[in-house]
């Protein structure tokens, strides 16, 4: 599988595009006024604790004060007694329940905490006290004895060696580390670099919390396209192109420095033409913020979403298959199955998904419509748990979101229909105008009105609407003008009395 990662640079904003044999898997944007704050670390101030939703609320400098949960504060662990000899082989005491939210935190105490989820929507970031810092290879966890390896990683016998390499330190500083897909393959000097990059950012951190004002970041992580570089870049890379020579540059020095392997992959693109252009990104985003996503087949997904879940339907369309009903619909699914799990991706959609796929008779069709979706998502980066299928034909999933979906990111509610994805018929607002003129009538007096609307709404009053238009006049005794406003929405009106 060829992959290729095209980084687009503006003054305001900065764009990176994963592409796998010629079609666009994953978007990531960056705006300058607008960075975005997952990862990074602050100084925070408790403002409010509710125990009755086991949380603080914290300010750290946002617009809104951000929230963290009692099971993500650090806490001692406990300390475990010596077996008694020939006790036998002691068995781990179960995780100790999560203590109330009271005795962790007080209001008007000073905590460091990292942003794990972005603000989305109307609700404020999520924090952390667990800090994680990120490498190349490595995610050092300073206040965890954590040793992990990532689950990507398949060869037992790799996995073992990796583990083996990050021990030491691990018993050294007493800090635990997560051995990233990234490090598969590299030499214990890499690691090595890794581990003395990662033991010099927490000790910079450490040492500027104390005299930090609340509110002031103490860590922030790479820049996108260095970011991408990072946590992005891997074997099948073939080429980066960048079309700014600043960040081109920026981009080989951080190479030289972390992964000299990759140095030849890296280009700057000097062309005319604009790098998404050329490669069809453009017209992918555009297609990624409608609803609608035909099937090659001829069927086409439906996806919706809302804010307490994302839906995907599944429908056959215009695809009629070649032997059966069964088979036509297994086609379809197979199909779809592997469209969501890029589309998924493509617009980092997050949280819960229920994926309404079109009913199968047979067990064996709707295990390998999982196992299908299942492998598409398994080269997503974001943690993903998929549940067996439902008599009904429905898979719930989760994918963890950590930053706003492409949809949010790019577009906001319209103003015509406030987000409501629909507008009301000029039939609809044209009875609307009727009552309110009503009303104005009984509760005020006037010589007369006029009406000021859209001009969809004054042709249907004043066309098909004409003859209600007389009764009311004559009901009322009142003569009533219309005038069209062309900056007027779909559902907008005035009613003026004279």
């Amino acid at each position: 599988m060829s992959e290729e990662l095209l980084i687009n640079v503006t003054p305001r904003e900065t764009r990176v595009a994963l592409v796998e044999n010629g079609m666009l898997q994953e978007v990531l944007i960056e705006r300058s006024a607008r960075r975005g704050w997952y990862g990074n670390v602050y100084k925070g101030k408790v403002v409010r604790v509710l125990p009755g939703m086991q949380a603080a609320f914290v300010e750290i400098g946002l617009d809104r004060t951000a929230f963290l949960h009692a099971s993500d504060i650090v806490r001692a662990a406990p300390v475990e007694p010596e077996p008694e000899p020939g006790a036998g082989i002691a068995v781990p005491a179960p995780p100790a329940p999560t203590p109330p939210i009271g005795e962790l935190v007080r209001e008007g105490q000073e905590l460091v905490v990292q942003v794990i989820k972005d603000p989305i929507g109307s609700k404020g970031a999520r924090l952390t006290t667990q800090i994680s810092l990120p490498s190349r290879y490595l995610v050092l966890l300073p206040r965890s004895r954590t040793l992990g390896v990532s689950a990507r990683i398949e060869d037992e016998a790799e996995r073992g060696r990796l583990k083996q390499l990050v021990q030491g330190h691990a018993e050294r500083t007493g800090c635990g580390y997560i051995v990233r897909t990234n490090a598969e393959g590299q030499p214990a000097e890499a690691l090595d670099e890794d581990v003395a990059y990662l033991a010099k950012a927490w000790a910079e951190l450490q040492a500027a919390a104390p005299s930090a004002r609340v509110g002031a970041r103490l860590y922030e992580d790479l820049g996108l396209p260095l970011r991408a570089l990072r946590d992005l870049m891997r074997a099948n890379i073939e080429k980066v192109r960048i079309d700014s020579r600043e960040t081109w540059e920026k981009a080989l020095a951080f190479a030289r420095t972390y992964m000299p392997a990759q140095l030849e992959h890296i280009e700057h693109y000097p062309g005319e033409r604009p790098l998404f252009d050329l490669y069809g990104i453009e017209d992918e985003i555009q297609k990624a913020l409608h609803k609608h996503v035909p099937l090659k087949s001829g069927g086409h997904l439906v996806i919706d979403q809302t804010e307490a879940m994302t839906t995907v339907d599944v429908n056959t369309g215009g695809y009629l298959g070649h032997r059966n009903l069964e088979e036509t619909v297994f086609r379809t699914n197979l199909e779809a199955a592997q469209t969501v799990a890029r589309q998924l991706r493509l617009r980092n959609l997050g949280g819960i998904i229920i994926i309404d796929f079109i009913d199968m008779e047979d067990d064996e069709h709707k295990r390998q419509v999982l196992r299908t979706l299942e492998k598409g998502l398994a080269r997503d980066n974001a943690k993903t748990t998929v549940y067996a299928m439902s008599p009904l034909g429905l898979v719930e999933m989760t994918r963890k979101r950590t930053t706003e979906s492409l949809a949010r990111q790019l577009t906001e509610p319209c103003p015509a229909c406030e987000g409501r994805g629909v507008v009301k018929t000029s039939e609809t607002v044209c009875y609307e105008v009727f009552r309110e003129i009503t009303r104005a009538v009984r509760q005020f007096e006037a010589n007369g009105l006029l009406v000021l609307a859209s001009p969809r709404i004054v042709n249907r009053i004043t066309e098909e609407e004409s003859a209600a238009v007389a009764e009311l006049e004559e009901f009322l005794g009142k003569s009533i003008r219309f005038q069209a406003e062309e900056q007027y929405g779909p559902e907008q009106y005035d009613v003026v009395l004279l």
